[in-house]
C-alpha cells in the first residue's frame, strides 16, 4: 500500500513538474514574441524617423537656397542705389573709413557664395554665363556638365549609294561657337555624295580625315556632355556611339516644340520646319546642300526655346524613377523625312 501511494505521489510530481515546464516554455515563447513585436515596433518608429528627419533636412536645404536667391535679387536691384550711398559716406564721412570696405567684403562674399552654388547645382558651370532659361541640367555628375549642339551629314557608299557613313561633323557650344568642323574621309568608296541634301562634293574630302581619327576626337568632345541635334540617333549611328538617353536633347521628338509649333503631339516635324515656324529662320535652301553648322546651330535655338520645361520635366522623371531615361530610337524612322525631303514637299507642309 505504500508502494502504490509512492508511485501515486511520484505520477503526481511529475505531472506537476510536466506541467511547470510547458509553463515556462509557453511563457518564454510569449516573452520573445513581445520582443519580437517591440523590436519591430522600435525599428518602424526609427525608420519614420528618418524619413521625417530626411524630409525636414531637404525643407531646409529648399528654404535656404530660396533665402540666398531672394537676398541675392535684393542685393541687384539694390546694388546701384548702395553704391551711391556707399560713395557720399565715404566722401562725406571721413572717420570712419572702414565702414565702405566692410559693406564691399559682405557683398563680395555674398556673390562667391552664390557663384559657387550655382556651379554646385547647375549643369553649366564651365560658361561664361548661366542659360537663358534659367534652369540647371538634370545631369548631375562629378564634373560639370555643359551642353553642345551637334550635326553630321552623310553621304552614300556601297552599291547605288544605299549605305550611309559620315562626311561632314560640326559641334557647336552653349553660346552657337563652334568647338568642332571637320570634312571625314569614309572608310569605303563613296558611290553618292548627295550633295543636293548633305552640300559635300568630291573636293571636300580630298584632305579629310579618316573617319578613325575623327570619331576619336568627337567622342573626346562629346564625353560627358548633353547633346542636342535633331534626329540625332542617326548622326549616332553614323558615328557608331552611344550616348546615354539622359543626356540627349533630340528636337525631332520634342513635344514642348510641337505644342509650341500648333503641331500634333506625336508629329516629328522636319528641322527646317521647325526653323522656320518657330524661328522664323530659311535654312536647308537652295541646291547646294544643308550646312551641318547652320543646322547644329538651329537645333540649339529650338532648344533654348523651351528649355526650361524640357529640363524640369526631365528633372521630375529622374526624380521620380531614379534612373536614368533610356533613349528613345522613333526618330531614327524619320531620317529619310528629314534629310532627304524634296523642297516641294516641305514648302507643302510649311
Amino acid at each position: 500500500m505504500m508502494a502504490d501511494m509512492s508511485k501515486r505521489n511520484r505520477a503526481t510530481s511529475w505531472g506537476l513538474f510536466s506541467n511547470y515546464r510547458y509553463l515556462c516554455k509557453k511563457s518564454m515563447m510569449l516573452c520573445a514574441m513581445e520582443s519580437a513585436g517591440a523590436r519591430k515596433k522600435y525599428q518602424q518608429k526609427m525608420m519614420i524617423a528618418n524619413v521625417k528627419r530626411k524630409t525636414m533636412d531637404n525643407h531646409n536645404e529648399l528654404l535656404e537656397t530660396n533665402k540666398l536667391i531672394k537676398k541675392t535679387k535684393l542685393s541687384n536691384a539694390n546694388q546701384e542705389s548702395q553704391n551711391t550711398l556707399n560713395s557720399e559716406n565715404t566722401r562725406t564721412d571721413v572717420s570712419k573709413p572702414g565702414l565702405s570696405e566692410v559693406n564691399a567684403s559682405d557683398h563680395c562674399s555674398l556673390v562667391t557664395s552664390l557663384r559657387d552654388r550655382w556651379e554646385v547645382d547647375s549643369g553649366f558651370s564651365s560658361e561664361a554665363s548661366p542659360p537663358a532659361s534659367g534652369r540647371s541640367s538634370p545631369c548631375l555628375s562629378s564634373c560639370p556638365t555643359t551642353v553642345v549642339a551637334l550635326d553630321c551629314e552623310m553621304v552614300g557608299t556601297g552599291p547605288g549609294g544605299c549605305c550611309s557613313e559620315l562626311a561632314r561633323c560640326s559641334i557647336l557650344d552653349y553660346h552657337g561657337n563652334v568647338l568642332y568642323d571637320k570634312y571625314v574621309r569614309p572608310c569605303q568608296p563613296v558611290t553618292d555624295y548627295r550633295t543636293r541634301w548633305s552640300g559635300i562634293q568630291r573636293h571636300h574630302l580630298h584632305n579629310a580625315i579618316p573617319f578613325a581619327q575623327a570619331r576619336e576626337e568627337i567622342l573626346s568632345i562629346l564625353e560627358g556632355k548633353v547633346v542636342i541635334g535633331h534626329s540625332i540617333y542617326n548622326d549616332f549611328e553614323a558615328l557608331d556611339m552611344i550616348h546615354p538617353g539622359h543626356m540627349v536633347r533630340d528636337t525631332c521628338t520634342a513635344r514642348h516644340l510641337s505644342r509650341l509649333a500648333g503641331f500634333p503631339r506625336e508629329r516629328c516635324s522636319s528641322l527646317k520646319i521647325l526653323a522656320s515656324r518657330l524661328l522664323n529662320r530659311r535654312i536647308q535652301v537652295g541646291r547646294r546642300g544643308h550646312c551641318s553648322v547652320e543646322d547644329a546651330l538651329a537645333a540649339l535655338d529650338l532648344y533654348k526655346l523651351v528649355e526650361g520645361e524640357w529640363e524640369q520635366e526631365l528633372q521630375n522623371k529622374l526624380r521620380d524613377d531614379d534612373a536614368p531615361l533610356q533613349p528613345s530610337f522613333a526618330s531614327s524612322n524619320h531620317y529619310m523625312q528629314d534629310e532627304y525631303w524634296p523642297d516641294d514637299v516641305t514648302a507643302d507642309s510649311q
